[in-house]
């Protein structure tokens, strides 16, 4: 009696498997992969705008220095690490600029993804965070997140 649900069992997972298999075949294989395998790998792909402008040029260096660590290069997020900020999730209507700038002033209890809570940011200015959101607008809009 236990060997036909053995085999059931051992059946679903077998399905499972190639269901996954499958499945993520017809993304960008090696990149999709790997974010769902390696921790730190960026969670999604990020067109840059053919240019910055100067707020944003100033923003991309205090994110490169600050929240790059957690949320990736170009804000493509971090297998493990944090979200991508170029994701419809913070898009302005959803997230206003002026999210950001709580964000980095308090913290953020995770409420979108499973990350964690984000703890308050040091050493950030407000003009800083001004700079940050106009870059990270600016990534948003080149990928179509307006």
């Amino acid at each position: 009696m236990r060997k036909p649900l053995v085999i059931t069992a051992a059946a679903a997972v077998a399905a499972a498997a190639a269901y996954f298999v499958y499945s993520s075949a017809g993304r960008d294989g090696a990149t999709a992969q790997r974010a769902v395998l390696e921790p730190g790998a960026p969670l999604t792909a990020v067109q840059l705008p053919p240019d910055l402008s100067d707020t944003a040029k100033i923003g991309k260096r205090a994110f490169d220095a600050v929240c790059a660590e957690c949320h990736g290069d170009n804000a493509a997020g971090r297998n493990g690490m944090g979200p991508p900020l170029v994701h419809k999730i913070y898009e302005p209507s959803h997230h206003g600029d002026a999210a950001f700038l709580l964000a980095v002033r308090n913290g953020v209890r995770a409420h979108h993804w499973k990350f964690g809570n984000m703890p308050a940011q040091q050493g950030l200015t407000d003009a800083d965070v001004k700079g940050i959101t106009r870059y990270v607008r600016e990534l948003q809009q080149t990928n179509g997140i307006e």
